[in-house]
């Protein structure tokens, strides 16, 4: 390992953070993190701007809906454009024209959830499966009719371009350098993701790899801070895996936690990896547990409104989730009572918004009549008009569940917020 500049080469580190303002329950806590580019009050939950742009939705809306932070994808905008030019345009926030805070993730997901054939529904699908809980497990399982197109090694992982098949090499390094070319404020170490299918002990070696990426990407972390003077620092969170097992992850939280690289330690860390819907409180609880209480904990990929109460309890602080733009895309949307699809023939005629109850632009200002008409006649503005809606609905409910924390009404409002949404409480 070459050698690492101590953080002191670094005083503008010394103007990021994180504290917890308030407190319920066991686990549960509001907070602040801070970022050059402002402050983030959670839990919060962070919309996905995949390429650089939330579909849809122009990121003046995504401020306006209350959005305090967006994250994009390492991954896909290493593919196109190229972080060197988000680089050269002065970073992600100015790309976009998004001032606040931003959040990018390592990469790790896309390589060996596409280089699968998976996609974005990895977990889900084999969630509760029969195979999810066989012995020997599936290492190199791959989707029916898929070309496995991502190869790991314990250097980093070989994978296949999904645009255009190009061969490219993501390690530790490189994964860093994307990061820091696109400039987010918080973006996440490189880690090997496993699923519910994998063996106890392929869960193993690849937790240990992820272990060792790690170490390595706080080393270049802290390379690249000190060379990239002329920017603010940005924050480097830990990823968390071990799939199911206890042991597995409350050892990576551990170890991640107390891990230094010459004086460099993560600002935060990420919970990732395939969870089960029920698992997930009980998952989430195991690594707060080991993880330092000063540093925020940040969990990849939920917006379900049992699962941010349940994560929110168990001590988790912001999340991020493609879901709500992308079911707004196929006329989903969120109301108080649940989930409704616009495209059904009782919308035709309903001269109201989509929630009495919502306050977003969406609902203030045309009817779900008119967004019914909008899907049917295959109009673009059915998309925008959805997805404002959906992310303020998501946004809202956990400002919300933040208020609560504060004014100890956190078990009320899950009792109600759920009981509407399900039609019992969760």
């Amino acid at each position: 390992m070459p050698a690492v500049p101590a953080p002191t080469a670094y005083p503008r580190r010394a103007g990021t953070g994180f504290a917890v303002t308030a407190r319920h329950g066991e686990k549960a806590r509001a907070g602040v993190i801070t970022t050059p580019h402002g402050e983030i009050a959670t839990p919060a939950f962070v919309p996905v701007g995949t390429k650089a742009t939330v579909k849809a939705v122009l990121p003046e809306s995504m401020s306006q809906l209350g959005a305090q932070a967006l994250l994009a994808n390492a991954y896909h905008l290493y593919l196109q454009p190229g972080h060197e030019l988000v680089d050269e345009a002065g970073g992600l926030g100015a790309f976009m024209n998004w001032p606040g805070p931003t959040y990018t993730d390592s990469g790790g997901f896309q390589v060996m959830s596409l280089g699968a054939g998976f996609r974005k529904v990895l977990s889900s699908e084999f969630s509760g499966g029969e195979k999810a809980r066989t012995a020997t497990g599936e290492d190199d399982a791959v989707a029916e009719g898929k070309e496995r197109l991502a190869h790991v090694d314990d250097d980093g992982v070989t994978f296949r371009s999904f645009i255009n098949g190009d061969v490219h090499r993501f390690t530790p390094e490189i994964s860093m350098q994307i990061q820091h070319g696109l400039g987010a404020d918080i973006m996440f170490a490189f880690d090997e993701l496993t699923t519910l299918m994998n063996s106890r002990g392929y869960q193993e070696q690849a937790l240990e790899r992820t272990r060792l990426w790690a170490l390595r990407c706080l080393a270049e972390h802290a390379r690249l801070t000190a060379e990239r003077t002329h920017r603010p620092y940005q924050q480097l969170w830990g990823v968390i895996q071990g799939a199911q097992y206890e042991d597995l992850r409350r050892q990576a939280a551990r170890d991640l936690g107390a891990m230094e690289v010459a004086g460099w330690g993560f600002d935060g860390f990420g919970i990732g990896g395939a969870l089960e819907k029920e698992n997930l409180g009980t998952i989430v609880g195991w690594v707060t547990d080991e993880l330092p209480e000063q540093r925020p904990r940040h969990l990849l990929g939920i917006s379900e409104v049992d699962d941010l109460f349940v994560a929110i309890a168990a001590g988790a602080d912001t999340f991020d989730c493609v879901s709500p733009s992308r079911v707004a895309r196929n006329s989903a949307v969120y109301t108080r009572t649940g989930r409704v699809n616009l495209t059904g023939s009782r919308y035709r005629r309903q001269f109201a918004p989509i929630d009495e109850t919502c306050d977003c632009y969406t609902c203030t200002h045309y009817t779900a009549a008119y967004i019914h008409h909008l899907f049917r006649a295959k109009e673009m503005l059915s998309s925008t008009l959805c997805t404002i809606h959906n992310e303020r609905f998501v946004v809202r409910l956990v400002d919300r569940i933040r208020a609560s924390l504060g004014a100890g009404e956190f078990e009320a409002l899950r009792e109600e917020t759920t009981g509407a949404y399900y039609g019992a409480p969760r």
